[in-house]
């Protein structure tokens, strides 16, 4: 729904504040920006859930606030910038709700935010994530330097460019990381708890599809590669399953490995093409109410084709809604390892002065029930790829995919 209200305000589902260090940003959102009338999806809502918070005045008394910084400019030695003081007070306020995906960007960061959106970057080719005090690499992607230097999904950064990372922002990271075309950003990592790694990392440019296709050397299986839900995964979707159905595919295999999330009604929409109507794809509680339902509508173009979808520990929020809508739904097998766990909404409001707000509004569950928060959803199938399979270019979960597929034929 893509809504644009006064102050513009968006509803978005964030897979979690992380940033595409393809140079920029902050929490590819898992975003609720539905299109009503996508033609594979119902949605039900009630949006006048309940409102928290109740107890809090509706204006905070600034005068102590005022106080602080008063005595500030007169007794701090040294220069001061009032844009930056404004942005920490606000980003101080937010931090305050003890929420990691509830966040205030500062105008850059907000545009960053929005290229990383886009899908064309300067970095490395690197999602990040806030894990407590650390900033830890949620995935490289398949391709990009940071792959190519070595760098791993649950790298914990502790220096970039020589200095200390512990503490910062997922958001500072991405801006001491990205940087020009040619240039090189050196960090420092711990893996594993203990091994403390260096990479020199050149930057490049980064256009990232969000959707490929490929197939088994015979033919019979049909292969997509889902990055991310972007803008154009829905049309990249749409010419995939006119390929499969013109080839005549006996079975398709869906790789949302390393899968950050995006758009919400990208993922409902997809898993709604091998679905019935009337078959529940997720559901959204505030307040452990339902605010917002999405169900099949129509029946999918996949329906009956033999599936399999592979997930790892990268794969999350919307990556992770369709994973869970197909398996609840008995439309897919899952072959892999335990997704990462995102299962929180949240909301973006954007300023007419500057800046945006990341907010969580609600959370996510499965057909069944399940908010995967933290546990993620298990697979069926569990397969795990070792280094030497990564050293040798061994890819084990997707040979299992195909041979569970190709029994079935």
């Amino acid at each position: 729904m893509q809504t644009k209200k006064t102050g513009s305000k968006r509803r978005w589902v964030v897979p979690f504040t992380r940033g595409v260090l393809l140079a920029a940003a902050f929490g590819l959102v898992f975003f609720s920006g539905i299109q009503i009338g996508s033609g594979a999806w119902s949605l039900s809502f009630s949006r006048q859930a309940v409102q928290s918070n109740k107890g809090l005045p509706n204006r905070l008394d600034y005068s102590s606030v005022d106080k602080v910084y008063n005595d500030l400019r007169q007794k701090f030695d040294g220069p001061l910038d009032e844009q930056k003081l404004i942005d920490g007070l606000k980003k101080g306020l937010v931090e305050a709700a003890g929420d990691p995906y509830t966040v205030f960007l500062n105008e850059e960061e907000a545009n960053a935010f929005a290229d990383d959106l886009a899908g064309v970057f300067t970095g490395i080719g690197a999602r990040l994530e806030k894990d407590g005090e650390y900033v830890i690499v949620e995935t490289p992607l398949q391709g990009y330097p940071a792959e190519a230097a070595g760098l791993k999904a649950k790298d914990i950064i502790i220096e970039i460019d020589g200095q200390d990372a512990t503490g910062i922002s997922t958001a500072e990271a991405v801006k001491r990381i990205r940087g020009e075309e040619g240039t090189s950003v050196k960090l420092v990592v711990v893996r594993n708890g203990n091994e403390r790694l260096e990479f020199t990392i050149v930057r490049e440019k980064i256009d990232v599809p969000s959707l490929e296709t490929s197939y088994t050397d015979d033919g019979t299986i049909g292969i997509i590669s889902i990055s991310q839900f972007s803008q154009d995964t829905l049309g990249l979707m749409d010419k995939a399953v006119a390929e499969f159905t013109q080839k005549g595919v006996k079975g398709i295999i869906v790789d949302v490995r390393n899968n950050p999330g995006g758009f919400l009604n990208s993922s409902v929409d997809i898993a709604g093409k091998w679905l019935t109507p009337g078959q529940t794809i997720v559901e959204e509680r505030r307040d452990n109410k339902t605010v917002e339902k999405f169900s099949a509508k129509t029946k999918g173009a996949l329906n009956g084709i033999p599936t399999v979808v592979l997930v790892n520990e990268g794969s999350a929020s919307a990556s992770e809604i369709l994973a869970g809508a197909l398996k609840d739904n008995g439309a897919a097998k899952l072959v892999g390892v335990t997704t990462f766990g995102k299962g929180s909404v949240q909301e973006t409001v954007r300023y007419d002065k500057g800046g945006l707000l990341k907010v969580t509004v609600a959370r996510w569950f499965t057909p069944n029930g399940q908010n995967i928060s933290e546990s993620g959803i298990e697979p069926d199938v569990k397969v795990e790829i070792t280094e030497q399979d990564v050293t040798d270019k061994k890819d084990p979960q997707k040979d299992k995919a195909i041979a569970e597929l190709k029994a079935q034929f």
